[in-house]
């Protein structure tokens, strides 16, 4: 191949992805940027190089990012026993502080750099000092009763202004999943409860759930068998046969919540894929599995 086939590919390209920009512009996708892909490293982070080429285009990013393994690696070093129930952390008070110290002062304050590094410009958020989350204490269900989990929380309210008033300034909103709770307090929320949440709020174009899996397979041992559109009304038969688990519950969950409050399409994504994003929005085969009505 020549150097100037090279360049016609690469004009081609962006040619397909032409009428997809067209399509966004202006309008909002909310990224759930999980823990366990996160780099934070400016140069190597595809991931975030994605969300300044959308803003860069005219659409509008907003991430909710996890941190569950650099909250257990904290945990660790402090010699802080962690559990769970049915997925969640048992959040005591220091265990809460650990919480906050993490997600805001470092993941989100990571992304903010590196966003803003490569380019763009960003601002973090505690979803608990801006006011944008409130929730109320989560009780987990278990065969044996209800469970107080501590300072977790469950969402009540969304208040999308201070998300709208960065976004209307051209910034792009990184959001730490802490919420307000009662008496003010900080609580720890699901990342991807809270990711859907606010694309419901925001009523966003895409909710997208960035992943260390390729995205939702009917056989977890077969890669090849990759479910690459599921409607709402399958849902149900998915989770009760098993397809739908562990992990994968909460976004699922959070995709027919955001969906039925008007988000028009959701998606789980392989987000150590090189660039996974724009393969899925702007081209025309897309990779990974998308929940719509």
């Amino acid at each position: 191949m020549t150097d100037l086939q090279q360049y016609i590919d690469k004009a081609s390209t962006l040619i397909e992805a032409l009428p997809y920009i067209q399509a966004f512009r202006d309008k909002v996708v909310v990224v759930k940027y999980g823990g366990s892909t996160i780099t934070g490293e400016a140069e190597d982070d595809t991931v975030l190089k994605d969300i300044v080429f959308m803003e860069s285009v005219g659409i509008n990013p907003v991430i909710v990012h996890g941190g569950g393994p650099a909250i257990n690696r904290r945990l660790k070093e402090l010699g802080v026993e962690s559990h769970k129930v049915n997925g969640l952390r048992i959040t005591d008070a220091p265990t809460m502080k650990v919480v906050e110290e993490v997600l805001f002062g470092e993941v989100n304050a990571g992304l903010v750099a590196a966003i803003n590094a490569l380019g763009g410009r960003s601002l973090g958020v505690s979803a608990k000092d801006s006011g944008v989350m409130h929730v109320r204490k989560h009780l987990a269900a278990t065969p044996d009763g209800p469970v107080d989990l501590g300072f977790v929380g469950e969402v009540s309210r969304i208040d999308a202004a201070p998300l709208w008033d960065l976004i209307n300034g051209g910034m792009i909103p990184v959001v730490a999943p802490i919420g307000l709770g009662p008496r003010g307090a900080a609580y720890n929320v699901n990342a991807d409860t809270a990711a859907g949440e606010i694309a419901a709020a925001l009523q966003a174009e895409k909710l997208v759930f960035l992943t260390d899996v390729k995205g939702i397979l009917r056989d977890p041992q077969d890669p090849e068998s990759l479910l690459s559109t599921i409607r709402l009304k399958e849902v149900d038969a998915l989770l009760s046969s098993g397809v739908i688990n562990g992990g994968m519950i909460p976004k699922v969950e959070a995709c027919v919540r955001s969906v039925r409050a008007g988000v028009r399409k959701t998606h789980v994504i392989d987000g150590r894929i090189p660039h996974s994003m724009l393969l899925e929005f702007f081209t025309n085969e897309g990779i990974g599995t998308q929940i719509v009505q």
